[in-house]
This record gives C-alpha cells, sequence and structure tokens, in this order.
C-alpha cells in the first residue's frame, strides 16, 4: 500500500489562501493538484492544475471527481450555504479518500470559551465530531489564528487603518495572537501533505498517521496590535506622532459588535469577531499548544514584508 499522497483535490483553488494552497503543492513536484470547480466557473487556474467541474445539487458529481483522489483540501467562503462542508466530506467517503484537510483555517476552535462567544467558531468543532463519529475518513484541522495580511487591511478587524494613519488599541494593545500569512498555509499544507502515511526509519512523528482526526497548529507571527504597528511604521516611515492613537475596552467593543450585527452591520461582525480573540485571556495566543512550524520545515517570516502585502490591499477593497 503507498505511503505517500499523492493526488490531492481542492476546493476554493483560485481563492485568496486557495491559490496558495494549490500552488504550493504543485510546486513540491510530489502532487497531482485537481481543483474542484463550479460548472461555469471563469476563474483562470494556475498552469498544471487540472480541472473537475462538480454540481452542488448533483452529490454523484462531487463523489465522481474525487475518485481516485487521496486527500481532499476545502477552503470556503464564510459565505458557503451551511451543510457545503459536510456534502464535501461525505462525498469524498464515498469516493475513497482517505485524508480531508477541513475549512478550519482560523483561530483555535477547540477552545469552547472562544467558540461560545463567536458563533461561527463552534460549527467547525461540532463538524470535527460528525466527521470523527462518521468515520469514513481521516481529517487533519490546521489552526492558523487569523490571517495577517487580510486581517490588518480592514481598520475594524486589528484596529489598524493603513490608509488614514490611525489605530484603536483593545485595552492597551499589548495582548499578542497567533496569526498566519496566506504563503506560509501554503507551505504548512504542502509540507504536511508530503509527510508519510504511515511512519518511517526513526523519526516516527512526522507522519500523518501521528496527527490523524486532530487540530494542529502552524503560524507566521505572534504580535499585539502594538507590535503590527510598529511594522506600519516602519514600512510607511511613519513616526507614531503621525498617526491617531485611541483605546477602547476590549469587551465593550465585542458587546458593540454584537449590538451592530444585529443591525445587520458587517463592520459590526469584524469587531465582535476580532477584538475577541485579543482578550487578556489569551486565547487567541496559540504559542502553548505547540506549533509544527519546526516539524514542517516552515520559515521565519519578515512581518514588514506581510505588511506591505496589507498596505497594497487596504487601497482596494480589503474584503474582496
Amino acid at each position: 500500500m503507498p505511503n505517500y499522497i499523492t493526488n490531492v483535490a481542492i476546493v476554493g483553488a483560485t481563492g485568496h489562501s486557495g491559490s496558495f494552497m494549490a500552488a504550493a503543492l504543485l510546486n513540491s513536484g510530489k502532487h497531482k493538484v485537481t481543483a474542484l470547480t463550479r460548472s461555469g466557473s471563469q476563474k483562470p487556474l494556475s498552469p498544471g492544475i487540472e480541472s473537475k467541474e462538480i454540481d452542488y445539487s448533483k452529490p454523484e458529481t462531487i463523489v465522481e471527481a474525487l475518485k481516485g483522489q487521496d486527500a481532499l483540501v476545502i477552503t470556503l467562503s464564510g459565505f458557503a450555504p451551511e451543510g457545503t462542508e459536510l456534502q464535501l466530506i461525505k462525498a469524498a467517503g464515498e469516493a475513497g479518500v482517505k485524508w480531508v484537510l477541513p475549512n478550519d483555517w482560523s483561530p483555535d476552535t477547540t477552545n469552547e470559551a472562544v467558540n461560545k462567544d463567536i458563533s461561527v467558531f463552534a460549527p467547525k468543532a461540532a463538524l470535527r465530531k460528525t466527521v470523527a463519529e462518521l468515520g469514513q475518513v481521516n481529517f487533519i484541522s490546521i489552526s492558523t489564528g487569523f490571517w495577517y495580511e487580510w486581517s490588518l487591511a480592514i481598520p475594524a478587524a486589528f484596529g489598524v487603518d493603513l490608509l488614514n494613519h490611525s489605530a484603536t488599541f483593545f485595552d492597551d494593545g499589548e495582548q499578542k495572537i497567533t496569526t498566519s500569512t496566506w504563503p506560509q498555509v501554503g507551505r504548512a499544507v504542502a509540507a504536511l501533505l508530503s509527510l508519510p502515511i504511515r511512519a518511517e526509519g526513526s523519526d516516527s512523528e512526522a507522519c500523518l498517521e501521528n496527527f490523524k482526526n486532530q487540530v494542529v497548529y502552524v503560524k507566521s507571527f505572534t504580535v499585539s496590535q502594538k507590535d503590527m504597528l510598529a511594522s506600519a511604521l516602519r514600512v510607511t516611515g511613519t513616526k507614531e506622532s503621525d498617526w491617531t492613537i485611541s483605546t477602547e475596552p476590549a469587551a465593550e467593543r465585542y458587546a458593540n459588535g454584537l449590538q451592530a450585527i444585529k443591525e445587520g452591520d458587517r463592520i459590526g461582525f469584524a469587531k465582535m469577531l476580532y477584538t475577541r480573540i485579543f482578550y487578556k485571556d489569551g486565547n487567541g495566543n496559540i504559542e502553548h499548544k505547540g506549533t509544527l512550524n519546526a516539524l514542517l520545515g516552515l520559515p521565519s517570516e519578515d512581518i514588514d514584508e506581510a505588511t506591505k502585502v496589507a498596505i497594497d490591499r487596504s487601497k482596494t477593497d480589503p474584503w474582496s
């Protein structure tokens, strides 16, 4: 029986994070990558990536597209219809796919306190339980923290307005959280799926079986809002005195965000979502969980380079 994953299908291969995952898998030279795309999708794929069309209203098309695949990587928009991910995973099981990386890519959704306060995280934990109980596939969920270059570009998220040179610190702005860049997580996915399935030789730790049906952790930076601002100052060549700095109690900002959500304000959603992760309880910092960065050979990154990407994104529509 083969001990390595060769054929990898990915949902969301043209998205912000999925495009980096697909590229890293392809560039590893160890994988054949197939993108599952909706019928009629016009988004171009990178050369070397095969495309198979699926129709969510016809589950058999998903099963057929997944036949012969060793692993399925799922990256979905936050606006994907409820049940989409479970539909994909069940189809993977029916098609004989053995490994799935679910649509986690978030702060630590094993944390019950965070899941209680951030309603969009709780379904991730529930899905893992369901998948484990079904027993059709093995999953490995990758917890990444928030996307750095995406989140920093949105003033309501990390509280830093890169265009207007202002920042709102939640409490004192010194609480550190774990974040990841898209390229780093792309590398993590490729490296993880390049591990042997079962242990080989003396390195018994580095195999997929050791992480079966678990949440694992990777990161780019563990930083505070003040660290992010310091990076922005270096990149823009400005001083703190050139910026307007304010503070807001984190709990108050979170509560205001919840109220704004009830009024249909997406800015309120961002305030609720991000502010909770900056609470002083430290639940946004996954360092104590231990990351797979070293095992996967992930490089250290330059935060200022990632901040430059965020600044460029802030000049367009950072939500897109």
